[in-house]
C-alpha cells in the first residue's frame, strides 16, 4: 500500500506540510487553482536547516491583479524565484478575515476536484469546530481570525491539492511536537499548545507531545490539515521508503532542525508466516482495514428519551444534529413511564464530536440528560457513488447510486438514492421502484467482473 508518513518531531504548520509534500514528490503546478482564486502566489525554494536541505513554500501577495469592469483578472502562479515577478511581501494575515461559512463558500467556488474539496473542507471544519468550542459559539457563527486570511486558505487548500497529486493510498503521522512556552494571539497570550490546537488534537486521530523547545511548533492550521488526512501511529510504521522530503519552517533553532519530514513508500503487510486471523484482529483493533471485511470505525452512541417533543422538532433533528457532527440519527416511538407515548432518539457520531452533539441534542429537544451507551465501534462498508443515466422518452435523467463493498473491493450492495429516483419518477411517470431497478441494474452492469 503506497503510504505517506509525516514525522513531526519539531512540529507542523501549513507551509511546512505543503513544502514537505513537494519535497516528497508532489508537483508545485498542482497549486494553480489557489493562485487563480486568490491574490496570492507560491514561492517554492530551498534552505538548509541544521545541515538538512529542506524545501520552503512561502505564500506571497500577488500585486499583479488587474481589475476589469468589476471583475478580477488574476495572473498568478508559483515561482521558484519570487524576485522575478509579483511582490516579495508575505501574505500572512492579508486579505479578508472570514467566517467559517464564508471560507466554505470560497472553497466550494474554486472548482476543485471533489476529493481535494472534501479534504480542505474537512480541515476547515476541524478548525471551525475547535474555534466554536473554545469561544462557545455555533459552527456557522464562528469567525476565523488568523486562519480565515488568504495565506491560511492557501496553506489548507494547497496541502489538499499537493496530497492529491502525490496520490498516497494512506497517510499516517507520528506524534507531533507541539512545543512549549506561550504564544501571542489576537485575544492575548496563551500557553502552548494554543487553545484551538489543543481542541483539534482532541478531535484528531494523532497524538501530540510537548517540547522539544519553548516555542509554538504545531499551529492550528497544521494540526487541522493532519487531522483531516492522517491516522496516528506511535512511530514510523514498517515502510519500504521510496522518497524522503523535508519541509522547512521559518524559525531556526540551535539544536533542532525546524523541518517536517515526509516519507513515501510501500507500507508492507506482515509476511506470509504467522496466523492470519491474529494479524487481522490486530489490524482491526488498530483501526486499520482488514481485507475482505468491513472497515472498523470508532463511534459514540448517544441516547435520550423524550415524552413532550413537538413533531416539528423531531423532524428537524437529522439536519440540526448532522451539522453538529452526527453521522446517523434514529427516532423510535416507545412507551414511557405511566404508559405515556414518547420517543427514543439514538445518535451515532465520532467520539470527538460526542460532547458537541449531546449539547445540540439537549438544546434542540429540552431533554434533561443524554446518555452515552457502551458501543465503541461499528463495522462499515467502503462506500462510493456512481451516477447512472436513465433515458426516458428521449430525455436523460441522472440518479446517484451507492455502491457498498468490503475493504478488498468486493461489492455486495448497489442502491439507488431514493430522492433522486423520486424526482425522476415525478418527471417521467415511472414508478419509483422501476427507476431504482433500472439504475441499479445499469451500475451493476458496469462493475468489474471476476
Amino acid at each position: 500500500m503506497r503510504t505517506l508518513v509525516f514525522d513531526g518531531r519539531t512540529g507542523a504548520a501549513g507551509d511546512m506540510i505543503c513544502a514537505a509534500l513537494i519535497a516528497a514528490g508532489a508537483d508545485p503546478d498542482a497549486l494553480a487553482p489557489v493562485s487563480d482564486a486568490l491574490p496570492v502566489r507560491y514561492a517554492v525554494g530551498e534552505v538548509e536547516k541544521n545541515g538538512i536541505r529542506a524545501t520552503t513554500v512561502d505564500v506571497l501577495i500577488d500585486d499583479r491583479t488587474v481589475e476589469t469592469d468589476g471583475d478580477h483578472d488574476h495572473d498568478h502562479g508559483h515561482d521558484n524565484d519570487p524576485s522575478t515577478s509579483g511582490s516579495d511581501e508575505p501574505a500572512e494575515g492579508a486579505g479578508v478575515h472570514r467566517s467559517y461559512r464564508e471560507v466554505v463558500d470560497l472553497v466550494e467556488s474554486m472548482g476543485l476536484p471533489p476529493a481535494v474539496e472534501s479534504t480542505a473542507l474537512d480541515a476547515f471544519e476541524l478548525l471551525g469546530r475547535a474555534e466554536a468550542s473554545v469561544h462557545g459559539t455555533d459552527l456557522d457563527e464562528t469567525h476565523f481570525h488568523e486562519v480565515g486570511a488568504d495565506d491560511a486558505i492557501a496553506d489548507v487548500v494547497g496541502a489538499a491539492l499537493l496530497l492529491a497529486d502525490l496520490g498516497p493510498e494512506r497517510v499516517v503521522t507520528t506524534p507531533v511536537a507541539a512545543g512549549g512556552g506561550t504564544v501571542e494571539m489576537s485575544h492575548g497570550t496563551y500557553p502552548v499548545p494554543a487553545p484551538a490546537t489543543t481542541e483539534i488534537a482532541s478531535r484528531a486521530g494523532f497524538r501530540i507531545a510537548g517540547g522539544p523547545i519553548d516555542r509554538e511548533l504545531l499551529t492550528p492550521t497544521g494540526a487541522a490539515i493532519l487531522g483531516a488526512v492522517a491516522d496516528g501511529f506511535d512511530a514510523v510504521p514498517d515502510l519500504a521508503v521510496e522518497r524522503a522530503g523535508y519541509g522547512a519552517g521559518d524559525a531556526d533553532f540551535e539544536r533542532h532542525p525546524n523541518v517536517l519530514r515526509a516519507l513515501v513508500g510501500d507500507g508492507r503487510e506482515p509476511g506470509p508466516d504467522g496466523d492470519r486471523e491474529k494479524r487481522d484482529d490486530d489490524r482491526a483493533r488498530a483501526g486499520q482495514p482488514v481485507d475482505g471485511r468491513l472497515a472498523h470505525d470508532d463511534i459514540a452512541v448517544l441516547e435520550t428519551n423524550l415524552d413532550d417533543a413537538a413533531p416539528e422538532v423531531l423532524g428537524g433533528l437529522q439536519e440540526t444534529l448532522s451539522r453538529a457532527g452526527a453521522r446517523d440519527v434514529t427516532i423510535v416511538p416507545t412507551a414511557m413511564k405511566k404508559s405515556r407515548p414518547g420517543h427514543l432518539v439514538k445518535v451515532i457520531c465520532k467520539p470527538a464530536d460526542a460532547e458537541a452533539v449531546a449539547e445540540r441534542l439537549a438544546r434542540e429537544t429540552g431533554t434533561l440528560g443524554v446518555r452515552q451507551s457502551g458501543a465503541s465501534h461499528r463495522w462499515i462498508a467502503d462506500r462510493a457513488f456512481e451516477t447512472a443515466t436513465l433515458r426516458v422518452d428521449g430525455e436523460d435523467h441522472e440518479v446517484d447510486v451507492k455502491v457498498a463493498s468490503t475493504t478488498d473491493g468486493e461489492v455486495y450492495d448497489v442502491s439507488g438514492e431514493y430522492d433522486d429516483a423520486a424526482a425522476v419518477a415525478e418527471a417521467t411517470g415511472l414508478p419509483i421502484r422501476e427507476v431504482l431497478r433500472r439504475v441499479e441494474a445499469e451500475v451493476r452492469e458496469q462493475l468489474p467482473r471476476e
